[in-house]
């Protein structure tokens, strides 16, 4: 009961985990403009994601243009685009893997390989928590580095954007989701013996039950 409560609570933190990479993936808001200084003019603010460049106006009109070409982008975008894609990815991959293995589930007979096949999913979803937090921090220190560098310009100062968090959000859910299915297979876990309920009735040879069952 203990392990399929780990499992449950382990698949629910990887689930929502990957949903957040995906949204973080999608949305624009990855580095902002600052208004510091000399930039002071908040009628537009500039959004930078990895897939587009909005500006939004302050009557709340968008404008987004998409990314022309991959390799004009900076690196740290660059690799924050793969890395992020090939953690959602993963996310659908471990969801499958788990669901397969997990013991609400009759796909796999042997509990042997259900256990190996959940810990499989736990170190999935830890690599895609890996996968998403590495970018993240990259692209923080460069925002940060560049924000108190006294030789870029304030107009091009940025600041972190709502995508950052949640992806630092995402990594949090993903390493700690996979880590819990990893503990949900230990043999302490789940005990020496899977639970098996023994019949409480015999039939005898000609199909009739035995009668020490009658009061």
């Amino acid at each position: 009961m203990f392990a399929a409560c780990l499992e449950s609570l382990g698949m629910t933190l990887c689930v929502a985990g990957s949903l957040l990479v995906m949204i973080a993936c999608g949305l624009p808001t990855w580095k902002v403009n600052a208004f510091i200084e000399g930039n002071i003019v908040v009628a537009q603010t500039i959004w930078d994601g990895l897939w587009m460049s909005c500006v939004v106006q302050s009557t709340g009109h968008m404008q987004c243009k998409i990314h022309d070409s991959v390799l004009a982008l900076a690196q740290d975008l660059q690799t924050a685009r793969a890395l992020t894609v090939i953690s959602a990815v993963l996310g659908v991959v471990g969801l499958t893997v788990t669901v397969a293995g997990a013991q609400c589930t009759n796909c796999i007979k042997d509990e042997a390989v259900k256990r190996r096949v959940v810990y499989a999913g736990g170190i999935i979803y830890i690599f895609c928590g890996l996968f998403v937090l590495v970018p993240i921090c990259w692209i923080a220190n460069n925002i940060i580095v560049g924000f108190h560098d006294p030789m870029v310009p304030p107009a091009q100062k940025r600041e972190i954007g709502a995508s950052i968090y949640i992806g630092w959000a995402a990594a949090a859910l993903l390493l700690s989701g996979g880590t819990l299915l990893c503990c949900s297979c230990s043999q302490g876990v789940r005990g020496s013996f899977p639970l098996k309920l023994a019949p409480t009735k015999t039939i005898t040879v000609n199909g009739e039950f035995d009668k020490k069952h009658y009061v």
